[in-house]
């Protein structure tokens, strides 16, 4: 299965949103996988098992990767840099670690004649699974062709957002930012109108009917929260880091961040009061602050 343009395919982190993104690789690719938590039980149907990342980066020659954050990305890489008899030309790096740390991991990749590009992925667990996550990828022309091939396999909607390293990790962070404000508003005001005795359900019928819909409102609310599921499968943890990452980043760029400050303090408490907790959590969190 595997292409004269991208050889083999290894793929590092089957974890929420990793693993359901290598089995739709694994359908298109030869896939060989790694995961440091165990790999055996995760590894998707036609895949091999790599021991190691080391092992793994003597096997394939583009890897991707699906990591927490920027400190775990950075310590693979050096570990993949470092293999003997290395095979890996190129990182596609799926993981949300910022701007700042993708220009350090690309030049230190650089340097040990890898090629590193960050893309970034935006849609949850569900539309991991289903192939319809927005890639959001971040490299030169010739790049972004050689290797569309293997993130056309995880997905219908691949974005080539810019040249520069670092580029793709700013878009998914404006996109995660924007994302945490309408979760939290959203939060803040369904509790408001629960409050004062109106029903949820009237409430996103008429939100998503009205100016006032969003992705909150169209599937958090509907399909994870007014059902007691609270399942969106993406952690606050991951959202405070996130929004966190904007922040900084927003902040050093010397935008206005006066929004992003108080987001990133709401999530912050949630995340102290239930760390852990999935992110569509906040609403009973914000509504029990009330």
């Amino acid at each position: 299965m595997a292409s004269e343009e991208h050889g083999r395919v290894g793929f590092i982190g089957l974890g929420n949103m990793g693993r359901p993104i290598a089995v739709n690789v694994a359908k298109q690719h030869d896939l060989v996988v790694h995961d440091a938590a165990g790999t055996a039980a995760r590894a998707p149907d036609g895949s091999t098992v790599a021991n190691t990342n080391g092992e793994l980066a003597g096997i394939a020659d583009t890897v991707m990767l699906s990591l927490p954050d920027g400190k775990i990305v950075a310590q693979v890489a050096e570990e993949i840099i470092e293999t003997n008899n290395r095979r890996v030309s190129c990182l596609i790096d799926t993981s949300t670690i910022g701007p700042e740390a993708a220009r350090e991991i690309q030049k230190r990749c650089a340097d040990a004649k890898i090629e590193y590009v960050d893309a970034p992925v935006s849609g949850g667990t569900a539309g991991a699974a289903a192939g319809t996550i927005a890639v959001m990828f971040s490299g030169a022309e010739d790049s972004f062709t050689r290797v569309k091939p293997v993130l056309d396999s995880m997905s219908s909607a691949v974005f080539h957002v810019g040249t520069e390293p670092g580029m793709g990790q700013a878009m998914k962070l404006l996109n995660n930012f924007v994302s945490a404000t309408s979760m939290a508003a959203t939060s803040e005001a369904v509790a408001y109108g629960e409050g004062i005795g109106l029903d949820m359900k009237v409430m996103i019928d008429v939100l998503n009917a009205s100016s006032g819909r969003t992705t909150a409102s169209e599937d958090k609310f509907p399909n994870r929260i007014w059902n007691g599921k609270f399942d969106a499968g993406f952690t606050n943890v991951l959202m405070e880091k996130d929004v966190g990452l904007f922040l900084q980043s927003a902040s050093a760029a010397g935008d206005n961040v006066e929004i992003a400050g108080a987001v990133a303090a709401l999530w912050r408490r949630f995340l102290d009061a239930a760390p852990g907790d999935d992110l569509t959590k906040v609403y009973p969190f914000v509504k029990a602050r009330n």
